[in-house]
């Protein structure tokens, strides 16, 4: 089973014409939108969408989703490293200007910070064990089923509202749900569609893919409340990106497989 890797939590620092110029540790200042850096919080633990290299710098969809923008922007780049439960309370403290980490726009979230315009959609999915006796998300709520969930995601949400019989097991780890199914402990780990597929690739032995969506999901950048000005700049940047084919060209460099296989199924891809 390939794991993936635990990055620390580490400051990124980009020029806008995106090479690395240096990688601090600790946490820089903020900016706001008169300084001429953006600070942009992500958890570098989720391939392809935020991961590091071989040499241990960013990369991923939202890696050069944040550069991209910073470009636009005209304004030097900050990648946080921060575990994804702590990526909402950082921006709200003022020590991030925005959020983009694969982060779903849900009305709870809403209640602590505002969002950009969607950029992505996607839908919840099941990841289950290679002879575990589930079809679809109708066979989970039964007393026998132990369903895992990665804590502080859409999945953990929909289980806890859903699931009044399985167990719901909360890990904090993308790779020790995994391994629950693949180890028969859990019947299914309930995830985006994109981790899914990736996660069934690496264990075709042991698992299996039901990528049908149960819930339909939509990402987007997280900012804080009442920045209005990086709100508008942000939108703004993401309908050009998108006529300009940056999201099909992100789709290309790092989904290809995927979207090949969305296609097999019938199902709609993300971008």
């Amino acid at each position: 089973m390939k794991l993936t890797q635990n990055v620390p939590r580490r400051t990124f620092l980009f020029w806008t014409g995106g090479a690395i110029a240096a990688t601090l540790t600790g946490c820089g200042k903020t900016a706001d939108s008169g300084r001429k850096t953006v600070v942009v919080g992500m958890d570098l633990s989720y391939p392809p969408f935020e991961m590091v290299d071989p040499s241990g710098n960013p990369t991923g969809v939202s890696v050069d989703l944040a550069k991209a923008l910073a470009e636009t922007l005209g304004r030097e780049l900050k990648i946080e490293n921060i575990p994804f439960v702590g990526l909402i309370p950082t921006l709200q403290n003022g020590r991030l200007d925005c959020v983009i980490s694969s982060l779903t726009d849900t009305p709870a979230r809403r209640e602590a910070i505002s969002f950009s315009a969607p950029y992505l959609t996607i839908g919840l999915a099941l990841l289950v064990g290679k002879n575990a006796p589930v079809q679809s998300a109708n066979d989970l709520d039964q007393p026998d089923r132990t369903v895992v969930v990665r804590q502080g995601t859409t999945g953990e949400l929909w289980a806890r509202k859903n699931l009044k019989q399985a167990k719901i097991l909360a890990v904090d780890k993308e790779n020790s749900a995994v391994l629950e199914v693949c180890q028969g402990r859990a019947d299914a780990f309930l995830y985006d569609q994109m981790s899914v597929w990736k996660n069934w690739q690496e264990n075709l032995a042991t698992t299996r893919a039901l990528l049908q969506p149960i819930q339909e999901e939509h990402w987007a950048i997280g900012l804080r409340k009442g920045n209005d000005e990086l709100k508008r700049q942000i939108d703004a940047f993401l309908i050009r990106f998108r006529e300009k084919g940056g999201f099909q060209a992100l789709g290309d460099k790092y989904l290809p497989a995927q979207k090949k296989a969305f296609a097999e199924q019938g199902v709609p891809f993300v971008f």
